[in-house]
């Protein structure tokens, strides 16, 4: 499965459009990274912690996506964009989406 954010593959004709896909996942920062934000919040620098929660989130959406777009028949995803929110009654939960739309190269 070719996937990328622009709307066309450059030497590969777009033969099919099948549809938008999506993919949506909302994961969890536990505690321990809530501390240890803090103390990046305070002290500087980058939270790696929190870093990892939202690369772990990227790639589940992108593979459910992936899995959509192969289930509508398609072998690429094209104009892929994502979206990030918070979620929860402390904002502690974080949703990542996104979207394409599924095609035969």
């Amino acid at each position: 499965m070719v996937l990328s954010t622009t709307p066309t593959f450059e030497g590969s004709p777009i033969k099919i459009y099948k549809g938008v896909v999506t993919g949506e996942t909302i994961i969890g920062a536990n505690a321990l990274r809530d501390i240890c934000a803090n103390f990046t919040d305070i002290f500087g620098g980058r939270s790696n912690s929190y870093e990892s929660v939202l690369r772990e989130a990227k790639e589940t959406a992108m593979n459910e996506m992936a899995e959509m777009a192969e289930e509508f028949g398609g072998n690429a995803v094209v104009g892929i964009d994502f979206d990030y929110e918070t979620v929860g009654p402390s904002g502690s939960m974080l949703m990542v989406s996104c979207s394409g739309t599924a095609v035969v190269i």
